[in-house]
C-alpha cells in the first residue's frame, strides 16, 4: 500500500478547515473517514501532510551473538531438529518461531539432506543421521 498524494492531503485539510465535515470531506475525495480525520489533526496541529514512512528492515533476531551460537551448535550437533533448536535458544533467552530458525539455516547456505525420493534419509539406507543438516559445500 501507498500514501495517499501529498495533493490530496492538502485538498482534504484545506476543505475540513474551510468547515466541511469529515464525512463529507472523506465522501468527496474518495478517502477513509479515519485518513480524513488524521490529516485535519495534523493540519491543526501544524505537522504537515508529509507521510510517515511505510515499512523499513527489521534487524534479524538471530543476527550477533545468538547467530554464532547457533552456527556453533549446528556445527557441534548437525542432526537437531530446528524445534529442538529453537527450544534451545529459548533456553538462552531468545524467543522465536522455529520458521525463523529454518530461514536462518537456510540463509546460511544449509539444508536438510533428503534421498532421491524427496524424502529424509535414513540412518539404516546412507547411514546419515535423519533430519542431519548438511552444507552445499560439503563434497557427495
Amino acid at each position: 500500500m501507498r500514501p495517499l498524494s501529498m495533493d490530496l492531503r492538502v485538498r482534504v485539510a484545506t476543505a475540513l478547515a474551510e468547515g466541511e465535515t469529515v464525512r463529507g470531506a472523506a465522501k468527496r475525495f474518495g478517502v477513509s473517514v479515519a485518513s480524513a480525520v488524521r490529516f485535519g489533526q495534523r493540519q491543526r496541529s501544524g505537522r504537515g501532510q508529509v507521510p510517515g514512512k511505510i515499512g523499513g528492515h527489521r534487524r534479524p533476531k538471530l543476527a550477533g551473538e545468538a547467530g554464532e551460537w547457533l552456527m556453533a551448535r549446528l556445527a557441534e550437533k548437525p542432526d537437531l531438529t530446528m524445534r529442538a533448536l529453537t527450544a534451545e535458544l529459548a533456553e538462552r533467552g531468545v524467543h522465536v518461531a522455529h520458521d525463523t530458525v529454518w530461514r536462518f539455516v537456510k540463509r546460511a547456505g544449509m539444508s536438510v539432506k533428503k534421498n532421491a525420493d524427496g524424502g529424509r534419509t535414513d540412518a539404516s539406507e546412507s547411514g546419515a543421521v535423519p533430519g542431519a543438516l548438511a552444507s552445499p559445500s560439503t563434497p557427495a
